[in-house]
């Protein structure tokens, strides 16, 4: 299989090679490869802190989450998960929290990452494909192909509460959060009598 990587300054993007898998990082301005960052398994969704060098990397045919450090482009620590398929993530860099969504059992996890430990873990809608933190509201939106979106209140570090399952359609897990105008884009794909379309949600206060 032919790498695939995104053109970003340093920055790193999910590819493959064979049966390798790894982050590869290219630099924007010459769009020349300049390294690879083996991993355990084929990534998914991964994290970039804004205020320090590491990335966070779901890996779940490995069952753990990764933590790369973007200027050594090495892997310095792994996280064990006891649930399996850790797809989607989300960061809250202030607050030095991980979210991420596993699918068997559905839960949503939250990792401290100045420890790699959970401090608390919520049933989540299944088949959950994209998580995202409103840091305006203090909110996490869990999207899931089993046909809801999850809101979960974030109270302090610690404590976390779902204060909302809005149903939506059976397969639409792909989604964007967008904070500068508070509305979360679903994907609906066409099932039977149900049209393939975009839905808008608006974050209420």
């Amino acid at each position: 299989m032919t790498p695939t990587t995104c053109a970003t300054t340093r920055r790193p993007a999910a590819c493959t090679s064979g049966t390798a898998t790894a982050l590869g990082v290219v630099d924007a301005a010459s769009g020349e490869r300049v390294g690879d960052i083996k991993l355990d398994g084929h990534p998914e969704s991964f994290q970039l802190e804004k205020n320090g060098p590491r990335i966070f990397v779901n890996i779940p045919t490995a069952r753990k989450i990764a933590v790369v450090n973007r200027t050594k482009l090495a892997v310095v620590a792994s996280w064990p998960v006891e649930a399996r398929d850790n797809f989607p993530m989300a960061l809250d860099e202030e607050h030095h929290r991980l979210f991420v969504g596993f699918r068997k059992p559905a839960k949503l996890s939250v990792f401290d990452i100045q420890t790699g430990k959970v401090v608390a873990s919520l049933d989540s809608p299944g088949d959950a494909d994209d998580i995202f933190y409103d840091s305006a509201r203090r909110r996490v939106y869990v999207s899931g192909g089993e046909g809801s979106i999850g809101i979960f209140q974030q109270r302090d570090a610690h404590h976390y509460e779902p204060v909302a399952k809005i149903p939506t359609a059976a397969g639409a897990r792909t989604a964007l959060f967008v904070p500068e105008v508070n509305r979360l884009y679903l994907a609906v794909p066409q099932r039977g009598d149900q049209r393939a379309e975009v839905r808008v949600y608006e974050a209420q206060p």
